[in-house]
C-alpha cells in the first residue's frame, strides 16, 4: 500500500473522515455480540471459551497497542491507519469461516475444514486479527485529531470522533441482533465484513498524513509513556472497559434470558417480537448510541468550561448510577434506563478523557500515550468477559452490576488523584494542562 498522501485537505474533512471509516468499520466490532453467546450452544463451545473467544480481540490488542503508538511516531499516521481498518475488514469475514468450519456438507465449509473444522479456531483467529488491526486503527485515529485540532477545541474534535468510533458498534449490535433472526448468522457477518471494507477505501481516499515528516528509524518498541498522565487516563479506561464491554456486553443476553426480558409489542400495526439475541442486541445499541450522544456533548462541555476534570467526574457517577438502576431494574423498562445512563456516562468520559491525555504528553509521544491508554484499556475489556461468564453463574448478575458501579466511582477517585500529583490541582484548566 503507497505512503503516499492524497491532496491535503481541511482539518475538518480529516475528522469527517476518521469518523465515516471508524464507524463503517466498527460494525464488525459490535455484531458478533449478539451472536456468539447463543451460537455457542449451537456449536458446542462451552462458556469459557465464548468468553475467550470476545476478549481475544482485546488481549491481542494488549500486545499489539503499545507496539503500534510507537510505529505511529516512527512512521506517521496514514499507512497503519488504513492497513489497520482493512484488517479488520479481514477479519470480520472470518466470522463467516467460522460458522461453515461446522457445515463440511458445503462447498465453503469443506474448504474451510482443509485448514480447521473447528468453529472455536476459526473465531479466536478472526478476533485475533480484528485486535491487530483495531491497535492501529483506535492509536491512529486519536492521534490524527490530535495532530489536526487545537487545546480550545480538542475535547470537541475527541468526542466526535469517539462518537464515530461508538456509533458503528451499536450499528453492528443492532446487525447482529436482528439480521442474524430475520435473514441469518453469516449474512449478518458478510453485512459487516462490505462495510469494514468500505471504510478502508474512505480512509485511503482522504485522510493525509498528520504526524511525522520524516521516519525515525532510532525508535524503540519498549519505549513507552509510563508518565502519570498517561497511567492515570488508562487506568481511568481498564475500569471503564472492564465494566461497560467486558461485564456488560459478555452478560446482558444471558441476563435478559433468566429474567425472561423480551421485546414484544406492536409498533405501526406489526407485531415485533425479538428473543433474547435481538432484544440484547438492542439494549446494547442503546448504551452505545447513548454513548455517541454524550461523547460529543461530553468533548463540548470540556471545552465550554475550560476544564477536563469535573466534566469527568460528573460522567463517572452517572455512569455508576446506571449499573445501579440495572442492578435494582424489576422491569424492562428499568433495564432501558440502566443501560442507557450507562451508556450517557461511558460516552461522555470518552472525549474528555482523550482530550486530557493529548493536553498532557508532548506532540512526538501522543502515537506512545494513546497505545499506553488502550493496553489499559483492553486488559479491563478482556478481563471482563472471562470474568463475568463464569461469575454470573456463581454470584448472581444483580452482585456482578452492583460491583460494575463501584468500579465507575473508583476511576474517578483515581482520576483526581492521579491529575493532582501531576498538576498540583485538582482541576487544572486546559490552557494550565497543555504542554
Amino acid at each position: 500500500m503507497s505512503d503516499s498522501s492524497p491532496a491535503e485537505p481541511s482539518p475538518r474533512r480529516v475528522v469527517f473522515a476518521v469518523v465515516a471509516s471508524t464507524f463503517f468499520v466498527g460494525f464488525g466490532g459490535g455484531v458478533v455480540f449478539p451472536i456468539l453467546p447463543n451460537l455457542g450452544e449451537v456449536l458446542g463451545i462451552s462458556a469459557v471459551m465464548v468468553g475467550l473467544i470476545l476478549s481475544a480481540n482485546r488481549w491481542t490488542r494488549l500486545v499489539a497497542n503499545a507496539p503500534a503508538g510507537v510505529l505511529i511516531d516512527r512512521i506517521g499516521t496514514r499507512t497503519p491507519f488504513v492497513v489497520g481498518l482493512a484488517v479488520e475488514g479481514v477479519a470480520t469475514f472470518g466470522y463467516v469461516l467460522a460458522i461453515y468450519a461446522s457445515r463440511p456438507d458445503t462447498p465453503l465449509g469443506s474448504a474451510v475444514g482443509v485448514v480447521s473444522s473447528s468453529p472455536e479456531a476459526w473465531f479466536v483467529l478472526a478476533r485475533v486479527c480484528w485486535g491487530l488491526g483495531s491497535a492501529l486503527v483506535f492509536a491512529t485515529a486519536y492521534t490524527i485529531t490530535a495532530d489536526v485540532s487545537e487545546a480550545d477545541s480538542r475535547g470537541t474534535s475527541m468526542g466526535i470522533v469517539r462518537a464515530g468510533i461508538t456509533f458503528g458498534f451499536p450499528a453492528g449490535l443492532v446487525l447482529g441482533g436482528v439480521a442474524s433472526e430475520v435473514y441469518g448468522n453469516s449474512t449478518a457477518f458478510v453485512l459487516a465484513a462490505a462495510f469494514a471494507g468500505l471504510a478502508s477505501v474512505i480512509a485511503y481516499a482522504v485522510v493525509p498524513e498528520t504526524h511525522v515528516e520524516e521516519h525515525d528509524s532510532s525508535v524503540s518498541p519498549l519505549d513507552l509513556e509510563v508518565t502519570v498522565p498517561a497511567l492515570t487516563v488508562g487506568f481511568v479506561n481498564f475500569g471503564l472497559y472492564f465494566a461497560y464491554v467486558g461485564i456488560l456486553f459478555s452478560t446482558l443476553v444471558l441476563y435478559l434470558g433468566a429474567e425472561s426480558l423480551t421485546i414484544s409489542t406492536t409498533l405501526l400495526g406489526f407485531d415485533v417480537n425479538f428473543g433474547e439475541q435481538g432484544t440484547s442486541g438492542m439494549l446494547m445499541a442503546i448504551t452505545v448510541l447513548m454513548g455517541a450522544i454524550f461523547t460529543i456533548s461530553g468533548g463540548v462541555a470540556s471545552d465550554t468550561v475550560g476544564a477536563r476534570v469535573p466534566v469527568l467526574v460528573a460522567f463517572l457517577l452517572l455512569n455508576a448510577v446506571g449499573f445501579l438502576v440495572l442492578t435494582l431494574a424489576g422491569s424492562f423498562v428499568a433495564v432501558v434506563a440502566g443501560c442507557a445512563l450507562i451508556g450517557a456516562g461511558q460516552g461522555g468520559v470518552g472525549g474528555p478523557l482523550t482530550a486530557l491525555l493529548a493536553d498532557l504528553t508532548p506532540e512526538a509521544r501522543m502515537g506512545r500515550a494513546m497505545g499506553t491508554n488502550n493496553v489499559l484499556g483492553d486488559v479491563g475489556g478482556g478481563l471482563g468477559p472471562l470474568v463475568a461468564l463464569p461469575l454470573a453463574r456463581t454470584v448472581g448478575f444483580e452482585v456482578m452490576y452492583a460491583a460494575s458501579a463501584g468500579i465507575a466511582l473508583l476511576a474517578g477517585l483515581l482520576l483526581v488523584v492521579g491529575i493532582y500529583a501531576h498538576t498540583g490541582s485538582v482541576s487544572p484548566s486546559v490552557e494550565e494542562s497543555v504542554i
